[in-house]
């Protein structure tokens, strides 16, 4: 007998609905094309991040897999407005695509250290940048026919992304001190 398939509450799911949200509206700040870069500096990427930082590994991935979802059925959620398919095969892909194990990666970090204070919360949106920059800078180097190139158009985008996952780290701790034991990481709470 097959074993029952697990549900999300409804608390859950609105949770990853709205997280799927939020990281629509960061797209409403346009995209910033630096140094002849192919790939834009957005705001949006700290969704992810967020997105695994406060809701775990699970909540948090159902929630990107969605927005990408909604991305990739052509409404207009990316920075600049951007949607569809194109994207995902444009020099930008990897870095979309790298958001899901981003997301992933940094749920599991906060969950599996059962802790969300500061240091945890930095150590998981760090390693979750990291994951979705091994994705992005890969996909970017088969784009370009050159990973090198790739990696050097890349360090555009290091400023501002140390200065997101601060952000993020801060914003999820405020998060989870307000909401006590009902996040991941809480010491009541597994994921």
């Amino acid at each position: 007998m097959p074993a029952p398939r697990a549900t999300l509450p409804a608390g859950d799911l609105a949770r990853t609905v709205v997280f799927a949200a939020f990281i629509a509206v960061l797209g409403l700040f346009p995209g910033l094309y630096v140094g002849g870069s192919a790939v834009p500096i957005v705001l949006q990427n700290a969704g992810p991040l967020l997105a695994g930082c406060v809701l775990g590994a699970r909540r948090g991935t159902a929630s990107v897999v969605l927005f990408l979802a909604l991305t990739a059925i052509g409404l207009p959620l990316l920075s600049g407005g951007r949607g569809g398919i194109a994207p995902f095969v444009g020099p930008s892909g990897g870095f979309l695509v790298g958001w899901i194990p981003s997301a992933l990666l940094a749920g599991l970090i906060v969950a599996r250290l059962k802790r969300a204070n500061l240091p945890v919360l930095l150590l998981a949106a760090a390693a979750g940048l990291l994951v979705d920059y091994v994705f992005g800078i890969a996909y970017l180097g088969v784009y370009l026919g050159n990973l090198r190139t790739a990696a050097v158009q890349s360090l555009v985008f290091v400023p501002g992304d140390a200065a997101k996952v601060v952000a993020v780290a801060l914003i999820a701790a405020v998060v989870h001190r307000a909401l006590p034991g009902k996040l991941v990481g809480s010491a009541s709470r597994g994921e």
